[in-house]
C-alpha cells in the first residue's frame, strides 16, 4: 500500500470519523437515550462503516491506479460494477436500519395487538401496528415498505437480508456514488501531487549539476592561473617562490575540501582571498596598490565558495599594467543581515580579452541566481575606463 503523509493522513481520519457520525444522527430514536450506545456495539453499524471504507481504499489504492491510470477502463468498469451489484443486494444501510428498529422495539415491549376499533384515533407519528408506544424516527411511512414494519412480523433472511424485490436502496448506491467519485478524486490529486514532487526534484537536480559544472570551470581556471605566476617567480629566482608555494597550497586545501560544499564559513573564504592576494602582491612587487579592506566580523556567517574570486581574479588579470602603477581597492563590509563586496581597477587589455572574461561572470551570475534567488543584487560598470563591481548578498 502507499504511504500516506502526515497532514493527509490526518485528513482521512478526520473524514472518517465525520462519516461514522452519519448513522448516528440520522438513524436515532427520540424515545431511548441508549440508541446511540446501541447502534455502536451492533456488529451492524461497523459492517455498514466497514463496506464502504473497504471500498474506499480498494477503488484508490489498487483499482484506479492499476486500471484507469494505465487505461484499462473495461476492466476497470467491470469491477465497478461488481461492487454496485454487491452494495445493491447486500442493502447495507436498509440492514442498518431494520437491525436497529428490532433493537428499539425489543426495548419498548411487544406490539399492541389490541383490535383497532372504529373510534380509535391515530396520533401523528404513530403506527398503529407497530404499537402507541414506538415513535417512527421520521413520522408515519405506508406499510408497504419493509424497513418500517414491525420486526418481529419480518420474516428473518439470515445474517443480512438480501434485496427484496420491492425495496431498493437508494441511500446505500448513493452513498456508494459518493465513496466512488472520492477515491477516484483522492488518487488523481495524490497521483499529480507525485508527479510535481518530482519535476521538482528533477529541476533541483538539474540546477545541482549545474552548479557543480560552474564550480568545476573556475577551480582549474584560478589554479592554473597561480601556478603560472608561481612558474614566473621561480625562472627570475625570487626569494618568494617558497612562500608562494605555501599559500597556494593552503588555496588548493580550501578548495579541495571546502568547495564542495554549497556554503562555507566566511571567514575561511575572507583567507582564501588574502592568501590570493598576497600571492599577487609577491607577483606584483612594488608596482602595484592592492588595498583589500574588511570591516564587520565574519564569526558564524556563512558564504558561497569562491563568489568574489571572479571578480578579484578579472582584476588582476585585466587591470594590470607596466606602463603606470595598478591600482586594485577590494572593500568587504559584514553586517548583520547582509554581505556587501566590491571591488574597482582600471581597464588595459583589448575588448577580446574582456569577452573572454565576461565568461566567468557569466557563471557567477548563474551560481547567485542558483543559491541566493530573490536574495542578491549584482551591478557591473565599465565607464570611463574603470571597472566596478558592486555585490551585495543577504546571509
Amino acid at each position: 500500500m502507499q504511504q500516506f503523509k502526515t497532514p493527509t493522513f490526518i485528513i482521512h481520519v478526520a473524514g472518517w470519523l465525520l462519516f461514522l457520525t452519519f448513522p448516528l444522527l440520522f438513524i436515532n430514536n427520540e424515545q431511548s437515550g441508549q440508541s446511540s450506545f446501541l447502534l455502536l456495539a451492533s456488529p451492524y453499524y461497523w459492517l455498514f462503516c466497514g463496506t464502504y471504507m473497504l471500498m474506499f481504499y480498494f477503488n484508490a489504492l489498487v483499482l484506479v491506479p492499476r486500471l484507469m491510470f494505465k487505461k484499462r477502463y473495461i476492466i476497470y468498469i467491470a469491477a465497478v460494477l461488481l461492487l454496485f451489484s454487491f452494495v445493491y443486494y447486500a442493502q447495507p444501510y436498509d440492514n442498518l436500519l431494520g437491525h436497529n428498529k428490532s433493537v428499539m422495539a425489543d426495548l419498548n415491549g411487544p406490539p399492541n395487538t389490541q383490535p383497532k376499533g372504529l373510534n380509535q384515533s391515530l396520533q401523528p407519528g404513530k403506527d398503529p401496528d407497530v404499537g402507541p408506544n414506538v415513535e417512527m424516527p421520521f413520522g408515519p411511512l405506508p406499510n408497504e415498505d419493509l424497513r418500517m414494519q414491525d420486526p418481529n412480523l419480518k420474516k428473518p433472511n439470515g445474517i443480512l437480508d438480501l434485496h427484496q424485490p420491492m425495496n431498493i436502496d437508494v441511500i446505500s448506491l448513493f452513498i456508494f456514488f459518493m465513496i466512488m467519485g472520492l477515491s477516484i478524486a483522492t488518487s488523481t490529486v495524490q497521483r499529480w501531487q507525485t508527479a510535481e514532487s518530482k519535476v521538482v526534484k528533477a529541476e533541483a537536480e538539474k540546477a545541482t549539476a549545474e552548479l557543480s559544472f560552474l564550480k568545476a570551470q573556475i577551480n582549474p581556471h584560478f589554479l592554473f592561473n597561480t601556478l603560472n605566476n608561481i612558474y614566473t617567480q621561480s625562472i627570475i629566482n625570487s626569494e618568494h617562490t617558497s612562500e608562494s608555494i605555501m599559500k597556494l597550497s593552503n588555496i588548493m586545501r580550501y578548495v579541495t575540501d571546502d568547495v564542495t560544499q554549497d556554503f562555507v564559513m566566511l571567514k575561511d573564504e575572507i583567507d582564501c582571498v588574502r592568501d590570493y592576494i598576497e600571492l599577487q602582491r609577491l607577483r606584483l612587487g612594488a608596482d602595484a596598490e592592492i588595498n583589500f579592506n574588511v570591516q564587520g566580523k565574519p564569526d558564524g556567517k556563512k558564504i558561497a565558495p569562491l563568489i568574489f574570486m571572479t571578480f578579484i581574479e578579472n582584476a588582476f588579470k585585466y587591470g594590470v599594467t607596466k606602463k603606470e602603477k595598478t591600482v586594485i581597492n577590494i572593500n568587504l563590509s559584514i553586517d548583520t543581515e547582509r554581505i556587501d563586496f566590491s571591488c574597482q581597477n582600471k581597464i588595459y587589455n583589448h575588448k577580446s580579452n574582456l569577452e573572454r572574461s565576461g565568461i566567468g561572470i557569466a557563471n557567477t551570475r548563474q551560481r547567485l541566481s542558483h543559491l541566493y534567488p530573490r536574495q542578491h543584487r549584482l551591478d557591473i560598470e565599465n565607464t570611463d575606463g574603470m571597472f566596478t563591481v558592486k555585490l551585495c548578498v543577504d546571509c
